[in-house]
């Protein structure tokens, strides 16, 4: 039996709309790493990733690191202490 699901017609709320603002660098930051990781993927086609498709995807992951410190810093006003 095939259960159906109830649609959901409503807006993000401030307080999401706020916690993807502030997850926002790392989000980003996870982006690049993906991007970076695609490129290497094509540039297997083409003899290999050069020094710098390396050198990207080193720095996009020391941004995740750094974005993700960053992030757990933070102090959260509704997260009991």
């Amino acid at each position: 039996m095939r259960k159906r699901l109830a649609l959901i017609a409503t807006e993000p709320t401030a307080a999401d709309l706020a916690a993807i603002e502030t997850e926002w660098p790392l989000i980003a930051a996870e982006l690049d790493v993906l991007d970076a990781e695609i490129t290497m993927l094509y540039a297997e086609d083409h003899g290999g990733p050069s020094p710098l498709d390396w050198r990207r995807l080193r720095r996009a992951e020391a941004r995740v690191t750094r974005a993700a410190a960053d992030l757990s810093t933070r102090t959260d006003p509704h997260r009991a202490a």
